[in-house]
């Protein structure tokens, strides 16, 4: 492959000329890259657990244990397919296709090189399946329809721990999409677009994950969310709710939404790769004279794939040293923490832009120190809040106190809150009677 020298024409009206044959070998390329990163992450992710719980991971199959994710394949591929009979049956086996095939499509948009010259042909074309202007908000919609598959999943199961999951999963997105949306707002704002070549075309000189490190942050965080994994893996939590919205799941349909998970992991990856590190460009000195090269050839697609798994890297490592949130911390950190601190660093950073822009200051000035001021003032706020509560909740637990609670007043025993203490066994007393009589035998 070679790369030829910028275009003046769009990626859009490029992508559109491509023949039908190579719109088709992309589309089977980008596929064969998920399904293949698929197995490869389920492999790194527990040989790193392993490393972090000081044990080796996965080492029969295969040099390094390489081939294990293969055989787990193979084994749900041959293992009982199991239909419920109480499931709405059209839906259950659509609900894990619906996952997958959503993951499926965010992949179509993601920029994996410029435009590129191929090899033996003198045909040319972006290394990219399509783009349009409001390629970010279709990324956002085809997660959103994804989550369909769990609610749809958990619903049609006809059982009360699957739609437990979906209902989590329903409040989760709604909850977490929103933390999302708004720390790509200023993205939006400096990329000038929502396409996702022209973000990468906008970051040539500079990633955005400098001039916008809370906004980068605050993805990270909402990605994780998203995609279902520890700490906020609630819709499938196995200590609450056996397995979730897919309990009822066996077979090729548990598998679906297996690889429905991991792809979306590769996806919130790649999209943040994009939209703020810069995507398939190489880190910075690829800026200096002479290094020019390290944004051609075939350097471009690794630098993207390069990225994309040290943030694998950080979901791996999160969910290893980090135990899973309860229910109502989860929506309390969503809804009170990410939501006003994802308003504040909008309101934030355009209204400081456009006071600059109004005074003929520098924006690029405004832009570096932008982000390390608003760090500085969540981290300022929060620990003025969290000593604030601290105190509070001290007090009260001191002045109050603890509330007697009844365990099976629902109908099922429930463990008490930190606020509460269970009643007196009515065994307590036998058995100290017990006691005391057995002690005044000895001493006769």
């Amino acid at each position: 492959m070679a790369v030829l020298p910028a275009s003046t024409v769009p990626v859009a009206e490029a992508l559109a000329q491509d023949p039908l044959w190579l719109v088709i070998v992309k589309a089977v390329a980008i596929v064969a890259f998920l399904l293949t990163s698929v197995l490869f992450a389920v492999w790194f992710e527990r040989r790193v657990i392993g490393r972090l719980q000081e044990r080796p991971g996965p080492n029969r199959l295969g040099p390094f244990g390489l081939l294990q994710s293969v055989a787990d394949a193979m084994k749900l591929l041959f293992k009982e397919d199991i239909t419920v009979r109480a499931s709405e049956k059209i839906l259950y086996i659509a609900a894990p296709m619906i996952s997958v095939f959503s993951a499926l499509l965010i992949f179509s948009v993601i920029p994996f090189g410029p435009d590129t010259r191929l090899y033996g042909t003198d045909l040319s074309s972006p290394l990219q399946l399509t783009d349009f202007n409001v390629a970010v908000l279709f990324i956002l919609a085809c997660a959103a329809v994804g989550v369909y598959g769990i609610v749809l999943g958990g619903w049609a199961s006809g059982s009360t721990y699957p739609l437990m999951g979906a209902i989590r999963s329903t409040a989760q997105v709604i909850s977490y999409e929103l933390a999302m949306g708004l720390s790509l707002v200023t993205v939006f704002l400096l990329s000038g677009t929502m396409s996702t070549s022209g973000i990468v075309d906008a970051q040539t000189d500079r990633w955005w994950i400098w001039p916008l490190f809370p906004a980068f942050i605050l993805y990270v965080i909402s990605m994780v969310g998203e995609t279902n994994r520890l700490p906020f893996d609630l819709p499938e939590a196995e200590g609450e709710l056996v397995a979730g919205f897919m309990t009822e799941y066996s077979s090729m349909k548990f598998a679906w939404f297996f690889l429905a998970e991991y792809m979306n992991m590769i996806n919130v990856s790649a999209v943040a790769s994009t939209l703020f590190l810069g995507g398939w460009h190489a880190p910075w000195p690829a800026s200096w004279p002479g290094y020019e090269f390290l944004n051609t050839g075939i350097f471009p697609p690794l630098w993207l794939i390069a990225k994309i798994w040290l943030l694998m890297f950080v979901f791996v490592w999160i969910r290893g040293s980090v135990l899973r949130f309860r229910y109502d911390q989860f929506m309390k950190f969503g809804w009170k923490v990410l939501i006003p601190v994802g308003l504040g660093w909008v309101v934030f950073f355009s209204v400081g832009r456009a006071a600059f822009d109004h005074y003929n200051r520098d924006l690029n000035v405004y832009d570096a120190v932008a982000g390390l001021i608003a760090i500085l003032l969540v981290v300022a706020v929060w620990s003025f809040i969290s000593d604030a509560q601290g105190k509070a909740d001290d007090a009260a637990d001191q002045d109050a106190e603890p509330e007697v609670l009844d365990a099976f007043a629902g109908g099922y025993p429930v463990p008490p809150m930190p606020h509460q203490v269970l009643p007196p066994s009515p065994r307590s007393g036998r058995t100290v009677d017990a006691h005391v009589g057995s002690r005044e035998e000895d001493s006769e």
